[in-house]
């Protein structure tokens, strides 16, 4: 047998005409098409040049007035494509904290942008002396990220309410207590990060700290020092010490005697009027100048070059001052957090309220109030919640963007603003998350500027991209927040 297969039969048909004929379709060709192509392209050099000697004076006086123009100020070129939305990048979260029912209190980035930050206490209640927390790291640039096991968990015996990463040392991060103390921990140590704390002193605070934030030291560059707050109302400054011990430099103390009557004053331990401060924000332009927010509803201007001594406490290695310069118009309720804008003209001839005189501030009334530091009234007032805001943050990129923490539990809670669209309503609000929890604390990232990091009462950290929309500044935007604010003081 064969697997051939059989022979195929094959045929040929004629299908064309047999007839056929040549006909021209192109010109004729040139004896020399070098020479024509030269003459094609020969210049009128002399015509030229009186064109040019004609319109001289004429471009250089355009090409100067566009040199002088601020059209385009603030304006980059942007080569990716636009991102109009606003993702949930990471929801992250430690399930042993979520077990005891603990709250994010605080998140913080670190000096290169990759490292989130957050801690783990209560807000609305809690014991210091029987209750212990936690502090957590993620490293986002990792390639194996569990969102619910972090890099790093610090165990501490007292709840933990505030956290700041250093500045420019990636792995040291202070921490403020419920007990009052502050702890730095190296977290490139993971054995025993504790490498300075202040202690059960005198000089300790007997009341939650609040917020913690690094100074630089004028004195020592290698060296940092760290200031706190807390609701007995003082502010300190600590230095520190080669037996890993944080010490006392200086400190400061809110009193009732600096700021109006009506305010509903706090009377401690050490039988002063003090006044609790609850946040602190330092000016931008000048760091002798900041901001504080305190329980009676007040936000007010402070000066470290205050000389005013505070009323004398027992006890105490260093005698406190009254920083308080002017009171603003207040909330209805205690201030939860103020924000001084990040952004300020290069110019001497600035006319009041400059962007570098702005400050935002929130609390338990639900209104975020935009003030300037030169007047007590402020330029206005937005009611963003019929509950608590406990943060309000402005954008390090935008002049024009600041965000807010709600604790509104049905709706959305946190609040997106660009007051270049509207000053009455949020642009975008983000859910945060689907259980009637409000939303603590936020942070921009400075080194990655689409990132924001939000912390919430049901232990979990959501880290947001930004659309372009929130992150590329456009023209003359300083400009147009002066002038707003402008506009709303007449």
């Amino acid at each position: 047998k064969t697997c051939q297969t059989g022979k195929i039969s094959t045929a040929e048909a004629a299908a064309q005409s047999h007839t056929a004929r040549d006909a021209a379709a192109q010109t004729e060709q040139s004896k020399d098409p070098v020479q024509d192509f030269q003459q094609e392209v020969q210049v009128d050099y002399a015509g030229l040049l009186s064109f040019l000697q004609r319109v001289e004076d004429v471009v250089i006086k355009e090409l100067n007035k566009n040199w002088k123009s601020h059209a385009f100020d603030g304006f980059e070129v942007n080569w990716t494509d636009q991102d109009e939305t606003v993702l949930c990048l990471h929801t992250l979260s430690y399930p042993e904290a979520q077990d005891h029912n603990l709250q994010v209190t605080s998140v913080s980035w670190n000096a290169t942008g990759s490292v989130i930050a957050c801690s783990y206490g209560r807000l609305d209640d809690g014991d210091w002396s029987t209750e212990k927390s936690y502090v957590c790291t993620w490293n986002l640039d990792r390639r194996g990220l569990n969102p619910q096991h972090p890099d790093l968990v610090v165990d501490v015996p007292s709840s933990v309410m505030c956290l700041a990463f250093h500045p420019s040392q990636p792995s040291l991060i202070a921490g403020g207590l419920f007990s009052g103390e502050l702890v730095v921990w190296d977290t490139s140590r993971t054995e025993d990060p504790v490498i300075w704390r202040t202690g059960m002193t005198d000089d300790t605070h007997t009341d939650p700290v609040y917020q913690v934030n690094w100074l630089p030291d004028t004195k020592h560059r290698n060296h940092a020092r760290l200031l706190s707050v807390a609701t007995d109302g003082k502010i300190l400054v600590w230095r520190e010490e080669r037996d890993g011990r944080l010490a006392l430099a200086e400190g400061f103390a809110i009193v009732a005697q600096q700021i109006p009557r009506s305010t509903r004053l706090k009377k401690v331990a050490w039988g002063e009027a003090a006044v609790g401060v609850t946040s602190l924000s330092f000016s931008h332009f000048d760091p002798g100048v900041f901001v504080v927010g305190v329980e009676g509803g007040y936000a007010l201007r402070c000066s470290t070059a205050a000389q005013s001594p505070a009323l004398p406490r027992p006890g105490g290695s260093v005698p406190l001052r009254a920083p308080a310069e002017l009171a603003f118009s207040p909330h209805a309720g205690p201030v939860y957090s103020v924000s001084c804008s990040p952004f300020h003209r290069q110019s001497c001839f600035l006319l009041p309220p400059s962007p570098r005189n702005l400050f935002l501030s929130c609390g338990t009334d639900g209104q975020v109030h935009l003030h300037s530091m030169l007047q007590t009234q402020p330029l206005f007032a937005l009611q963003l919640s019929k509950k608590y805001l406990f943060c309000v943050c402005w954008s390090p990129v935008r002049p024009l963007v600041f965000a807010a923490a709600s604790g509104e539990g049905k709706l959305l809670q946190v609040h997106l603003f660009d007051l270049a669209r509207s000053t009455q309503k949020p642009t975008v609000s983000l859910k945060q998350s689907l259980s009637h929890c409000p939303v603590y604390c936020l942070e921009f990232n400075t080194k990655h500027t689409q990132l924001l990091a939000a912390g919430d009462a049901a232990g979990t950290v959501k880290v947001w991209q930004l659309s372009s929309d929130f992150t590329e500044q456009g023209p003359r935007e300083m400009s147009h927040l002066e002038q707003l604010a402008s506009e709303i003081m007449d």
